[in-house]
């Protein structure tokens, strides 16, 4: 699913929320259905957790907390640190290069997907899987797909019902800063870390909320979202034809999508790991562009043929 954080923040319109909140009531029906035993949730970072100055481009968390921003869940989540480590290494053995944290901090991309579906993110033993989706340089998508792969391998050694949960917009390019493009107020922030604060938050949420009013308003500086380019992506993960985006290059995914669409590797990711265990059939199919969110928001909820 998509995640946005003016989902919680003045500005969308009530039915545009209610369309988004009915399609997640429905996928949070299919997850009590299925009573997970255990999550494995890919996600990005939006500058919360990890920072230039150490950038992996894959993490499994050992343990984590939210780190509270746009109203999230704040503090630790339930993280099985054996099952983690066992999986980090089942990775590594798997020819995958991944790093591991005992002290990953992740933000609203992991935090609140966690909320819409559960009610308390830290009720649900789960395994957060950070991918790089903002930073540059990226690695190639099929890198993300080999990693998707080799947790699904070593998820099928578990005797436990695993939901894979994928974090991430589509189409969409918000104005978040790189190294090369960030100004030297920022600079701080997305190279060493530096804490934000109540302030400094509170000053970020307002940017992103009249960031949001401008683009919905056909103004600023955003990229267009690309509804076609979002179907061509939903389709190739409907079809199972993941092997496909081994040949979308990251300039090709920023040129159509917008920047940050590159979260759209946590998809990758959960499909490749769903797809090891054969065909699957997926269901939920919602899709809007949505300016008010600056994204192209989706659902799919899948299972094994």
């Amino acid at each position: 699913m998509s995640h946005s954080p003016l989902l919680n923040l003045p500005g969308p319109s009530a039915e545009l929320l209610d369309d988004i909140g009915a399609a997640i009531g429905a996928a949070r029906d299919f997850v009590t259905a299925f009573d997970p035993e255990l999550v494995v949730a890919f996600s990005p970072d939006h500058y919360n957790g990890f920072f230039y100055k150490l950038m992996p481009p894959f993490c499994i968390g050992t343990a984590a907390s939210g780190v509270g921003d746009y109203g999230s869940h704040a503090g630790p989540l339930a993280v099985p640190a054996d099952i983690a480590l066992d999986c980090a290494a089942a990775v590594l053995d798997a020819g995958v290069d991944v790093a591991i944290s005992a002290g990953i901090d992740v933000d609203h991309g992991t935090t609140q997907p966690l909320q819409a579906l559960f009610g308390d993110a830290a009720s649900v033993p789960v395994i957060p899987v950070f991918i790089n989706s903002v930073a540059i340089p990226l690695g190639p998508i099929a890198r993300s797909r080999a990693l998707g792969a080799a947790i699904g391998g070593f998820l099928a050694g578990l005797d436990r019902r695993v939901l894979l949960l994928a974090s991430g917009g589509l189409s969409h390019d918000p104005p978040v800063p790189t190294l090369a493009s960030a100004p030297a107020a920022a600079r701080a922030r997305i190279v060493d870390g530096e804490p934000m604060g109540p302030e400094g938050r509170t000053a970020r949420q307002q940017q992103v909320v009249a960031a949001a009013a401008e683009f919905a308003a056909g103004a600023g500086s955003c990229r267009p979202l690309n509804p076609d380019w979002d179907a061509a992506l939903l389709d190739l993960l409907d079809t199972g034809n993941l092997a496909a985006f081994d040949g979308w290059t990251n300039d090709r995914i920023a040129a159509e999508a917008g920047n940050s669409a590159h979260e759209v590797r946590t998809w990758v990711a959960a499909f490749a790991a769903l797809a090891t265990a054969g065909p699957y059939r997926t269901g939920n199919h919602y899709y809007r562009p949505a300016p008010e969110l600056i994204a192209g928001f989706a659902i799919r909820t899948a299972v094994p043929v």
